[in-house]
């Protein structure tokens, strides 16, 4: 095998390995692209509605539209950065992204709208967490990759907390047109430029060649040895089930809360406390992780959001919902991470973008028909008691099978 040396750049009389320089500029990156882009359209989504003259379900539809072409995307936007790096990508991505935003702010119908929003999942697939985690990924090697992932996460976890109450603040003394053409030029001025001139390719690139032509050993499964592994499809529908929660949970909290007598604005505060507790259940990531090992803190994180559920249904008895937000939020905020590490761990790094992309066609899509799909149990089990039961038991059983997959295939370093 051929060693390839790290590079590094000098700060003062201090060597810092340039990785960490990839995970210092896509934490800044990601937080500006989610804040504005994602966390944008809620924002935006009232005024929306009285200007195009259309229905809520009609609007945020044209969300689902973009969330659903996203998780189309991922799969070749993955084979992409496996083979080229992220660079080109995720710089043509900001740039499409701002294109968009700026169209966004100066659409006047409800076809503009889906239009925007079916090139904003391109966008969105070149931008978010999947390109992102498939960079750091090429970069870091067991040891330092958790810390490295969580450090993304953990910072773009503020994405809504900085961006959501300027977002307001501009709605409020601009308008929502010229709020979205400001912010486009904030998502131009410093997500292009970062992604352009300071993303590179990994001194240990995964087509298996190291900058001098040598052969180099970079362990990894291909997409299609992967998918004939049980642990692969055992991951996927069980990451399909967890995100499918997670967005049925995020749309129905506060109507259902509202039917147990809590005020809207108590049960809107709810659910942005439950936000907020992602944060320390990313910190914690780390040590439990390294503790428990891949398989282990993945089933751990299925079955921390089913006993989440589980309480709501008892959320009148039990007095309080503090030990729901705790669990739930935790959970959902190590659920991403886990979804990272344990595909890297499990399968290697060599072709993680193509199999992560694999695996968040369902994770992604399920987070775009979260919503409906939890309306249609609804209708079909007639309780939302028995629509949190259903899921709590299927993230039960996704959190089991993990756990008797197997040792499945361990081809990280």
């Amino acid at each position: 095998m051929t060693s390839v040396p790290a590079p590094s750049v000098r700060l003062g009389s201090r060597e810092i390995y340039y990785g960490w320089i990839i995970v210092a500029v896509l934490s800044v990156t990601e937080t500006i692209t989610w804040g504005i882009v994602y966390y944008g359209f809620p924002v935006f989504l009232r005024p929306m509605e009285q200007d195009l003259g259309a229905s809520r379900v009609a609007i945020t539809a044209a969300f689902s539209v973009g969330l659903g072409v996203a998780a189309l995307a991922g799969l070749p936007v993955g084979r992409w950065i496996d083979r080229r790096g992220g660079r080109g990508l995720m710089t043509l991505g900001s740039c499409l992204a701002t294109a968009l935003t700026f169209a966004w702010a100066r659409v006047e119908s409800l076809p503009a709208l889906y239009g925007v929003w079916l090139l904003m999942g391109l966008a969105m697939a070149a931008t978010l967490y999947e390109p992102a985690f498939a960079v750091v990924v090429s970069w870091f090697r067991h040891g330092r990759r958790d810390r490295a992932l969580l450090t993304v996460t953990l910072v773009a976890g503020f994405a809504s907390t900085i961006f959501m109450p300027i977002e307001a603040w501009l709605l409020e003394r601009v308008g929502w047109r010229a709020a979205l053409t400001t912010l486009a030029v904030v998502l131009a001025v410093a997500t292009i430029p970062l992604h352009a001139l300071m993303l590179r390719r990994s001194p240990m690139p995964l087509d298996g060649r190291g900058a001098d032509g040598a052969r180099v050993t970079v362990p990894g499964l291909t997409l299609g040895q992967a998918a004939r592994t049980v642990v692969f499809w055992v991951l996927s529908v069980a990451f399909f089930v967890s995100n499918f929660s997670t967005a049925a949970v995020s749309v129905h909290l506060i109507p259902y809360l509202i039917e147990r007598d809590y005020t809207a604005t108590v049960a809107a505060a709810i659910i942005g406390w439950m936000g907020a507790m992602q944060v320390p259940g990313r910190m914690l990531f780390v040590p439990i992780s390294v503790r428990l090992g891949a398989r282990w803190m993945v089933a751990s994180v299925f079955l921390g959001q089913a006993l989440g559920l589980v309480q709501l249904p008892f959320i009148t008895l039990i007095g309080t919902a503090l030990p729901f937000i705790v669990i739930m939020g935790a959970s959902n905020g190590m659920s991403m991470l886990s979804r990272a590490t344990s595909l890297a761990q499990i399968f290697g790094p060599r072709h993680y973008g193509a199999i992560s992309g694999a695996v968040a066609l369902g994770a992604n899509g399920a987070r775009a028909i979260g919503p409906v799909g939890a309306s249609l149990l609804l209708l079909g089990l007639g309780a939302y008691p028995a629509v949190f039961w259903a899921l709590a038991g299927s993230l039960v059983l996704a959190s089991l099978s993990v756990l008797v997959a197997g040792a499945g295939v361990t081809t990280d370093e």
